[in-house]
């Protein structure tokens, strides 16, 4: 194959206007030159599958941006976009034609080719001719920055802002035209098709389609594609030559329709590969008919005051004049995204870039999502997801947001059943984040919706028509094909979060199945926390979990059973797995509501009894077997410190003896403030730590370490004060204080004396007393008395009771 001809836009043939796809600057070129020459016709790069969609364009609910997107009927994930934005040449070329009743046809490489060659090079058909092309061209060409290199420019954006975007309107509409495709057509003259050899194929039907619309329409027509393909399609070739590019080319079905896109999905390079960083920006531009760096200045200074950042209209003036002097002293013609983000940064923002981040996140780059009318083809779970879209009240929204729910809302409930089947669908428009209410009732959610999900929409068309049916087929389907029980437990929460009633039978008898199979004491740990949420929440949600409580019931009495002897001869992955699920088993049997009657609490406390004092069982397991029984009130503090002298006696290797402190007051379960308010579990631990080997300090340090930085940082400090005074400190005289405290200065305690007796309505006098002459209020019974007692030492029995109050 040879290169183009270095030849520009002929004057008497079609009109060829090559562009940059998502320039505001080509887009009021390409509508000025629209406008001097009246064709009947215009073409566009873009695949002809939409040429019925076009009309679409004109339709008021259209509003961009929007993107087209073309699918295999049979894989919809293997898909393509072509976006455009209300900047985009070949959005404003395709709503001028159909202002003036001009023919739109798209003319690039159909995407049923395009495809199915992407198809045949994911499946390894095309990867060697691939990579042998990669190795034989190099790098692809990048025009832009060729022509900007050429021009003495090290930054290719800019130059193009200079020359194109920042230009005024010509005399002539097409000269700007015509100069760029002569500087293109030197390019493909120098470069070939500059690594992009799969640009021959697409040119060869870019031509075949401009012959046909020429023969219909003469010379009235206009090409609306890439700069880039202008020499091709200005140069001369054969009608053989093209026909036997495209002969034998791969071919798929596909479907074609409108979705909403992004300004944030601009910045992508697929479809219309000419991704740009700023599309606010570029939008702004587009829009604005005069005085753009002014407008732009007061939408920042709109923005910055509405998140109460102190912008006043001299801020406004300053920024423009230093933007202007910027641009002069930079020698371009006119301020760009540069100079404005350096004259905001220091004008606006006093230098910070955290008030600059949130104009760029809001403005340079925006939060638009584009809208489609409800004619545009769609499958029919797309369908029936906008229905309930709209009956919930959730519109789709590209900036990220919290939403919050409340259950006994029957809105809000059904909004989160469609959230819970989307996820089940593999569709991610919301993720579940930890609710701020604690109450099974509550739910919050992150929602952001991307562009992308309208093609998860569409591969999950096959599940059904329907959100709800879809949902259900995937849970049974997913039912079928699990074989591990954990899978099949998390599946049956989702089914009941989702409110599946026709799914759970199926993933019910998977489970009963499974779990009757299953001898992995780890799986049936893993599986057991699932279903006692799921009966937690089938009370609030009112869903019937008939059968669930039996299979949870019989996984608890298996892991009772099964645990102490899986326990034995673990090594320290295995033990810290193993004590994961210790305390998963111990919520979940505390969520059974019939674990009492079934005498599960007791089985499962004996369980905990013999973990605790079991020979072989590792050390992280017998101090999370004693702290479980200690919280659950099961033992004293007496026996907690028997059990724990046990495991720190000489007799104990080291490093099992810091596995047992670990698993009895590590993790995030306060095993810091146990050891603030008994300090004869602290005095323990500081008399073994005191007593260990150098040689064996080492080794245990890390593991130590790690137990004591997971406390806050105050539990930290009191428990260094602690150990600084010594043990039994604060156990004997008052005058010791609280934990964490060098002691209690008794001034300072007796100053609130007066604001107490004005809470609790008690009259009196200046120095704290009340109006009598009587004795002091501590040697009275009534409530200030008490009081005092609380707060002086002198009357406190026991110094840690003062501790938890100061505490």
């Amino acid at each position: 194959m040879t290169a183009p001809p270095a030849a520009g836009p002929r004057a008497t043939g079609p009109l060829l206007l090559g562009v940059r796809h998502h320039g505001p600057g080509s887009a009021r070129a390409v509508r000025a030159a629209l406008a001097a020459a009246r064709p009947r016709a215009v073409l566009i790069e873009g695949p002809p599958e939409g040429n019925a969609l076009a009309a679409l364009a004109a339709d008021e609910a259209m509003r961009p941006p929007v993107a087209l997107l073309a699918h295999v009927v049979d894989d919809p994930g293997r898909a393509a976009f072509w976006p455009m934005a209300e900047f985009s040449p070949e959005w404003v070329a395709i709503r001028w034609a159909l202002a003036h009743d001009a023919q739109v046809r798209f003319i690039d490489l159909p995407a049923a080719h395009s495809l199915a060659e992407e198809g045949e090079e994911a499946t390894g058909e095309g990867a060697a001719s691939k990579d042998r092309t990669a190795t034989e061209e190099g790098a692809r060409l990048d025009p832009i920055g060729a022509l900007a290199e050429a021009a003495g420019h090290d930054d290719p954006e800019r130059w193009w802002e200079d020359v194109v975007e920042h230009r005024g309107a010509a005399a002539d509409p097409r000269a700007p035209f015509a100069a760029l495709g002569e500087a293109m057509a030197v390019l493909r003259e120098t470069y070939g098709h500059g690594g992009h050899a799969r640009d021959l194929v697409r040119e060869a039907h870019m031509r075949q389609q401009l012959r046909s619309a020429t023969r219909e329409f003469g010379a009235d027509v206009a090409v609306v594609c890439g700069a880039w393909h202008v020499p091709a399609l200005a140069g001369k070739y054969t009608v053989a030559g093209d026909r036997a590019l495209l002969k034998g080319l791969p071919k798929v079905r596909t479907e074609v329709t409108w979705v909403p896109w992004t300004h944030r999905r601009l910045s992508r390079r697929s479809g219309y590969g000419a991704g740009i960083d700023s599309p606010g920006w570029y939008g702004h531009l587009f829009a604005a008919d005069d005085r753009p760096i002014e407008r732009w200045m007061t939408k920042v200074a709109g923005l910055l005051r509405a998140e109460d950042h102190q912008v006043s209209s001299a801020h406004v003036i300053e920024a423009v004049r230093l933007a202007g002097t910027l641009a002069a002293m930079r020698g371009r013609p006119l301020p760009g995204l540069a100079e404005t983000t350096d004259a905001v940064r220091a004008v606006m923002c006093e230098g910070s870039d955290v008030p600059l981040g949130l104009v760029r996140e809001r403005l340079i780059v925006g939060d638009v999502l584009g809208e489609v009318p409800d004619a545009a083809p769609a499958v029919p779970l797309q369908r029936d997801l906008v229905r309930a879209q709209r009956s919930l009240r959730l519109k789709p929204e590209a900036l990220e947001r919290e939403l919050e729910l409340d259950l006994r809302k029957e809105t809000d409930a059904g909004r989160s059943r469609l959230l819970h089947r989307l996820r089940l669908l593999g569709i991610g428009w919301g993720e579940q984040v930890q609710a701020r209410s604690t109450g099974t009732f509550r739910e919050s959610w992150r929602l952001r919706w991307e562009p992308e999900l309208s093609v998860r929409v569409a591969e999950a068309g096959v599940w059904g028509t329907t959100v709800r049916g879809a949902a259900t087929a995937q849970a049974e389907s997913r039912a079928a094909a699990a074989t591990a029980l954990g899978d099949i437990t998390a599946l049956a929460e989702q089914c009941l979060l989702a409110e599946l009633p026709d799914a759970l039978p199926v993933v019910m008898t998977a489970l009963a199945d499974r779990a009757a199979l299953d001898t992995d004491v780890a799986h049936l740990a893993q599986a057991l926390p699932a279903l006692a949420r799921t009966l937690r929440y089938g009370d609030v949600r009112g869903t019937k979990t008939t059968g669930l409580a039996e299979v949870a019931a019989g996984l608890a009495e298996r892991i009772c059973v099964g645990l102490p002897p899986a326990c034995a001869a673990l090594d320290a992955d295995g033990a810290a797995a193993m004590r994961t699920h210790l305390d998963a088993v111990h919520s979940a049997i505390g969520l059974l509501p019939d674990a009492d009657a079934r005498g599960l609490r007791g089985r499962w406390t004996a369980v905990l009894g013999r973990l605790a004092a079991r020979e072989g069982v590792p050390g992280i397991i017998r101090g999370r077997a004693v702290r479980l029984l200690l919280d659950d009130g099961r033992i004293e503090g007496e026996d907690a410190a028997r059990h724990m002298g046990l495991a720190l006696s000489p007799g104990t290797a080291p490093a099992d003896a810091a596995a047992w402190i670990e698993g009895f007051v590590g993790g995030a379960s306060g095993g810091g403030m146990l050891l603030v308010h008994d300090e004869r579990l602290l005095a323990l631990i500081d008399g073994w730590l005191s007593g260990v080997a150098p040689a064996a300090f080492t080794d245990v340090l890390p593991l130590l370490r790690r137990t004591f930085a997971a406390y806050e940082t105050g539990v930290r400090r009191t428990l260094g004060e602690l150990v600084r005074r010594g043990p039994g400190a604060a156990g004997g005289s008052g005058d010791a204080g609280a934990p964490g405290f060098g002691g209690l200065d008794t001034a300072r305690a007796d100053a609130v004396l007066p604001l107490v007796a004005l809470l609790l309505g008690h009259d009196h006098g200046p120095d704290g007393r009340d109006g009598h002459d009587g004795p002091r209020d501590h040697d009275r019974p009534d409530d200030l008395g008490r009081t005092n007692d609380l707060v002086a030492p002198d009357h406190c029995d026991d110094s840690n009771d003062l501790a938890g109050v100061g505490n």
